[in-house]
């Protein structure tokens, strides 16, 4: 009888992590020995936050045969834990809806901790909307070894994101984070084009609503925020904010020189796109490309345990969110993104 794809899927996730990291034993020995013997049962996917329409969207995809195909036929979503914030009303307010709609349209068992849901699932998406209780909600999963995909924003500060990645690199578990812009059709289009060249610029724009527990592009920014990282590369070292009531403009300048900008809007028609300055040619692209290659690359990852966002780009794109906080605090100052990395490592040193 063969082994599950499921087993031989954390198999290659354990080796993927880097062999340094599981020279001991495999961090994923106790699961594949208690794995049921079907070679054609899925990763068992735990869900952490059913306060966004993400979740709905995802299991609509992974849990639907009818669209369950290639690689988001790997996974399905079996177990979830509701959470919710009770100061946030588009947080606490949809708990109950989605929380019934994962159990009684797509078979989820619902867990009362996460802790408890730990034991019955292979890999986890971490969802909740709130960026700020990630870090907590991330440690039962790291202790459980279970690969983990944070959706947007991946914490509610740039010092949380910093632990969070630190912590899951000492447990050894894959991690990435990404909002679905990234793979949308106006970000990717811009990227290895020949019509377009070297990419020397580029202005990324989205809806920019606001949330008062957050930096403010840390809620919803971030989408074209991650779109003009996601053409630009890392490099960014300083940031520049011009805010007003309806909306945003954040400049940085690279370390070779280019310039890269957010522009956020909260006011007239809102939509994705992105304005691209190569050395062949100029491309604009505008438009969502929805959730389904997002959750594709996420099924992939929990394949094959290899992050398609390295963590250093993850973290620089918050810090560049950060940055334009601080910007907007000071006045509208160029702020360096070194200045409020070290900030952030020093309010991780006071509490570790």
């Amino acid at each position: 009888m063969t082994e599950p794809n499921r087993r031989e899927s954390l198999k290659t996730i354990a080796a993927g992590v880097g062999a340094s990291m599981f020279s001991k034993i495999s961090l994923y020995a106790a699961e594949t020995a208690n794995l049921t013997p079907f070679a054609d049962m899925p990763l068992r996917a735990g869900m952490i936050g059913l306060d966004t329409s993400h979740v709905v969207a995802f299991a609509g995809l992974l849990n639907d045969p009818a669209k369950a195909k290639g690689v988001l036929s790997n996974v399905k979503v079996t177990a979830a834990f509701p959470g919710g914030s009770k100061d946030i009303p588009s947080s606490i307010d949809r708990v109950a809806g989605y929380t019934e709609t994962l159990r009684d349209k797509h078979g989820v068992k619902i867990y009362d901790s996460i802790e408890a849901m730990m034991p019955d699932v292979d890999v986890v998406f971490l969802e909740s909307v709130d960026g700020r209780p990630h870090l907590e909600q991330i440690k039962p999963v790291l202790k459980a070894k279970k690969p983990v995909f944070v959706d947007k924003p991946v914490a509610g500060s740039l010092a949380d994101a910093i632990l969070i990645y630190e912590l899951a690199e000492k447990a050894g578990v894959p991690i990435f984070s990404s909002s679905s812009l990234r793979y949308s059709k106006s970000t990717m289009g811009a990227t290895n084009n020949p019509a377009v060249g070297d990419i020397l610029g580029a202005v990324a724009f989205s809806p920019c609503s606001l949330e008062e527990h957050h930096p403010d592009l840390f809620w919803y920014g971030v989408h074209g925020v991650e779109s003009l990282f996601t053409i630009m590369g890392t490099g960014c070292q300083s940031v520049t904010r011009i805010h007003t009531a309806d909306f945003d403009v954040v400049t940085g300048i690279w370390s070779d020189g280019r310039i890269g900008t957010f522009r956020g809007i909260r006011k007239g028609k809102a939509d994705y796109g992105t304005t691209v300055f190569g050395s062949k040619g100029i491309y604009h692209a505008m438009g969502y490309s929805g959730y389904q290659p997002l959750v594709e690359k996420i099924c992939q990852f929990f394949e094959d345990g290899k992050p398609p966002v390295s963590a250093q780009e993850t973290i620089e794109m918050f810090a560049f969110m950060e940055a334009a906080d601080e910007s907007k605090r000071r006045g509208g100052v160029p702020v360096t993104i070194a200045e409020v990395k070290a900030a952030a490592a020093e309010k991780n040193k006071v509490r570790s």
